[in-house]
């Protein structure tokens, strides 16, 4: 340990960016801004109404606040430095600072897939055991399976971290990517990183196993539906297709990045636009164009607030 410390005289490293060209990286600035504003204040929104709201007071609304939470630390992990180096010709970031933002982005990427696979379950108990909803899905266990998501997050990042920490870096330091991640850290180590890239790939597991818990719990919920009656077919299916939707488009960008070879293709890039920019904003979209209970909810709120300025 001592002599890797030694040979990392890198202590500064410079990014890429997203786009080389000035013109397009300015556009970017006027489209990304916006953006990461509706991310965090659609994402705080949600869970502001569900905290306020006495309607949405079941399993599936605390879960939702706490994926919203999760959508604007995750985000805010990644965009705002992403934005403000849109404006600058050269973007650095210190080694430590690299470090950091590669293990919260981790952490709240891990918790999100577990969250995410969290409330597929709830979905699944509320529709096949509907009598045993209430006590199967007790707020204890709520709060016992969102403190699970955390320190599923917690573990995963400081596995990837103790892995990373250990790498010597005597140059070059330039990364070819817009924000700090594992791949291309690797990538101007100073030694073999084949054994680390084996032990990240088996940690990155995790969302594959998630991944696969999330589609054979839906496959078993449309299965049982179709038992129902087409009203109630109607309900649950409408109440799961906002969930399957982020659940597609949060994984669908993931596991094409992490779980093939690595490569410098700027099609990488864009990729990881999609889920590091875009997915976080549209999540409470989804969710709330395709609920009526949330939607209720939040206009109630707006009301509120309007009649209590009034006064």
């Amino acid at each position: 340990m001592g002599s890797t410390a030694s040979t990392s005289n890198v202590t500064e490293l410079i990014l890429t960016g997203l786009f080389q060209d000035p013109e397009v990286q300015r556009v970017c600035f006027v489209v990304f801004l916006p953006v990461y504003l509706a991310t965090v204040v659609g994402n705080g929104f949600i869970v502001l109404t569900v905290s306020v709201s006495k309607s949405l007071h079941s399993p599936m609304y605390f879960f939702l606040s706490y994926l919203s939470l999760v959508e604007i630390s995750y985000s805010s992990t990644i965009v705002p430095k992403v934005i403000t180096d849109l404006l600058t010709e050269i973007k650095t970031i210190s080694l430590q600072g690299c470090i950091t933002q590669i293990f919260f982005f981790h952490f709240f990427g891990v918790a999100e897939i577990l969250l995410l696979t969290v409330m597929a379950y709830d979905r699944y108990v509320a529709i096949c055991k509907p009598l045993h909803y209430t006590t199967t899905m007790s707020q204890s266990v709520c709060h016992s399976l969102v403190a699970g998501s955390w320190l599923g997050g917690l573990i995963h990042s400081m596995i990837q971290i103790l892995i990373t920490v250990q790498l010597p870096f005597c140059g070059p330091n330039v990364i070819d990517h817009y924000f700090c991640d594992l791949h291309p850290l690797f990538k101007i180590a100073c030694s073999d990183t084949f054994v680390e890239g084996i032990i990240v790939l088996v940690n990155s597991l995790i969302a594959v196993v998630a991944f696969l818990l999330l589609i054979s719990s839906y496959i078993v919920i449309l299965v049982h539906l179709r038992n129902h009656s087409a009203e109630g077919r109607r309900k649950a299916l409408s109440t799961c297709a906002s969930h399957i939707t982020v659940v597609i488009l949060f994984f669908g960008p993931a596991i094409f990045l992490y779980l093939r070879p690595s490569s410098t293709f700027t099609e990488d890039k864009l990729v990881a636009v999609f889920y590091t920019v875009i997915t976080p904003m549209l999540n409470p979209i989804i969710y709330t164009l395709r609920n009526a209970e949330v939607k209720n909810a939040m206009r109630r709120l707006c009301g509120r607030k309007v009649n209590s300025g009034v006064e």
